[in-house]
């Protein structure tokens, strides 16, 4: 008998990713990334223009699943250099505490958060990076967006899933919804 190893620990095959998601919430992170000028205050929001499955166009925050055996600081640093690139540079506090945490359900309305695929639970950032920023792996581009742009009903009907929501909320945690 040989012995297998696990090349991708944490990883789970799509088979048990199925039907973790159909049993228990999974936890995920999302972040919003942010340009700040030197006194701290947000200047921009950074946007993901991503395709979805069905072949729609939307605006997404950076969001992705944190692993076994994996800090919550960890999870956020691998998809901000997933989606933003390996020279973001993005500046994740000392002591990481959410901004919110967002709910979200596979059956629509529970919360304003949305994801047919699964509940799960999201731990929200608002992250500072200050490098340069490329999208990569399933993102087309990456918009720099004021607050008052990120805000606006153009770009919210862009927006899916609740994430919209979300980066309403997280302007307004760093006072730039007016």
């Amino acid at each position: 008998m040989t012995e297998m190893t696990d090349t991708a620990p944490g990883w789970l095959s799509p088979d048990e990713l199925e039907a973790a998601r159909a049993r228990m919430p999974i936890l995920y992170v999302d972040a919003v990334p942010v340009r700040v000028d030197d006194t701290g205050v947000v200047t921009h929001v950074g946007l993901l223009l991503r395709i979805g499955a069905d072949g729609t166009v939307s605006r997404a925050l950076v969001s992705g699943r944190v692993l076994l055996h994996e800090r919550v600081r960890d999870a956020l640093m691998r998809h901000l250099e997933k989606d933003l690139g390996p020279v973001a540079l993005p500046r994740v506090p000392a002591s990481p505490q959410p901004f919110t945490i967002a709910e979200y359900f596979p059956t629509p309305g529970v919360t304003p958060y949305h994801d047919p695929r699964q509940h799960a639970v999201s731990l929200a950032y608002v992250v500072p990076v200050a490098g340069d920023c490329r999208p990569r792996q399933d993102a087309l581009d990456l918009v720099w967006f004021t607050p008052e742009e990120a805000a606006s009903p153009l770009v919210q009907q862009e927006m899916q899933g609740g994430h919209g929501t979300l980066l309403k909320q997280a302007l307004a945690h760093v006072g730039r919804l007016s």
